[in-house]
């Protein structure tokens, strides 16, 4: 799913308070809301699934959020809450801390306690809130907890690039295609590691795993935009990142495959996809192969049933077959 948007607008006045803490305890995380205009509550919710991340905005009258232990007993997305005050103020206060924050970031735990007061002269609070799994980023949380509810100026440096990027996230999201936005998922995590980075000194001084991270991200989209090119192989990928072979490979030690067994992973996901979509009938199984840069048809058919079970050919008919059937049940409801 792509970007999308909901609006308590679509329910009665009276009842927009409750749709916007139900909304949010159950698409974002379980939490309490109170507000002193629930009977005139103004909210609208923009989603943008970013592959590894999520980027939201939310527009809605000043409300008092709180997040406690039996919150987070209901549910925990186990990440950080990375959120851009766009218009307003929060008051956030966590584990004895208290950040004041207007126009600039603020980064939280969602598996912490929280309180969240969120005001406004009048007009209704903007902000843009990116949901990011801990697993997702190369940052440790011990690393990262001093940087927890403070303040983080975006208005230089890399926290400004990332204010940037996602306003235009936001205003662009829904000319965006869903694979073009999943796609953005990992420039989104490197921004926000060079943002944290920033804020913990210098880029320079960020763990050793978050720079190895980083390139190991930046590799696997290499490999993902290149999937066509016969040539990609483990030297073209080394000489094109300006790193040995023995490093590249020391990258995937940790990884549940090899560099060249994610290629080939990969490239036969692909095949598999494109075998079974109506669109692409008129393509042989050797042209589909060659598209994703299999150059010999008989190792392709060998690697394709080693993988699935069934050759491409199969593959490609069981497909046709049961789009058929569902053609006929369709027509006979």
């Amino acid at each position: 799913m792509g970007w999308s948007r909901a609006s308590a607008s679509v329910v009665p006045p009276t009842d927009r308070f409750e749709w916007f803490l139900e909304t949010v305890s159950n698409e974002v995380m379980p939490l309490s809301l109170s507000s002193d205009r629930r009977d005139d509550f103004h909210a609208a919710i923009q989603d943008m699934p970013l592959g590894p991340v999520a980027l939201s905005a939310f527009e809605f009258s000043p409300v008092r959020a709180w997040r406690s232990a039996r919150h987070i007993r209901q549910g925990d997305p186990e990440g950080y809450q990375l959120v851009l005050v766009t218009q307003g103020s929060f008051r956030v206060s966590q584990e004895g801390r208290e950040a004041l924050v207007a126009g600039d970031f603020v980064l939280s735990d969602t598996s912490s306690p929280m309180l969240t007061e969120c005001f406004s002269a009048g007009d209704p609070i903007h902000a843009l809130t990116l949901q990011i799994p801990r697993s997702a980023l190369p940052l440790s949380p011990r690393k990262l907890e001093p940087l927890l509810v403070r303040p983080l100026p975006a208005h230089k440096g890399a926290t400004a690039i990332l204010a940037g990027f996602l306003r235009t996230l936001h205003a662009q999201g829904a000319h965006c295609g869903t694979e073009a936005l999943l796609s953005m998922g990992s420039a989104t995590v490197d921004l926000v590691t060079a943002c944290l980075a920033q804020h913990l000194h210098s880029l320079d001084e960020a763990p050793v795993e978050a720079r190895s991270q980083l390139m190991l991200q930046r590799i696997l989209r290499f490999i993902e935009h290149n999937l066509g090119d016969p040539d990609l192989s483990p030297r073209t990928i080394a000489e094109r990142h300006n790193i040995s072979l023995r490093t590249l490979y020391t990258l995937f030690d940790g990884e549940p495959a090899s560099i060249a067994g994610v290629i080939r992973r990969r490239r036969l996901e692909r095949c598999h996809t494109d075998l079974a979509r109506p669109e692409m009938d008129h393509r042989t199984v050797q042209a589909i192969s060659a598209r994703w840069g299999f150059t010999n048809p008989a190792t392709f058919s060998r690697t394709f049933r080693d993988a699935y079970g069934t050759t491409p050919t199969e593959h490609r008919a069981h497909a046709r077959q049961h789009r058929n059937t569902d053609a006929t049940q369709q027509a006979e409801r």
